[in-house]
């Protein structure tokens, strides 16, 4: 099993609602399953490739979920899974 975390936040440190969503993960208890990237730094790259547009993103390994009402709803569908616990 890979020691990457499944799931990536592009986000940017100055933006407001990328705060709110990384505050949203770390109370989850989700962080341990998410990378935080920062799309002005190391992200950057790899946040292009994958089409994105508009932070804060989540890659869940297959799809880029954009905007903050995406994310929340993708971090709920990780939670209703009970990954978090696992």
């Amino acid at each position: 099993m890979s020691s990457e975390p499944p799931y990536v936040l592009y986000h940017r440190l100055a933006d407001p609602a990328s705060a709110a969503i990384r505050a949203k993960i770390v109370e989850a208890g989700l962080k341990p399953l998410v990378d935080f990237q920062n799309v002005e730094g190391d992200g950057a790259d790899a946040f292009a490739a994958r089409g994105g547009r508009a932070v804060p993103a989540l890659w869940d390994g297959k799809r880029l979920h954009q905007g903050s009402d995406a994310v929340r709803l993708a971090l709920g569908a990780i939670i209703a899974s009970g990954e978090q616990q696992k």
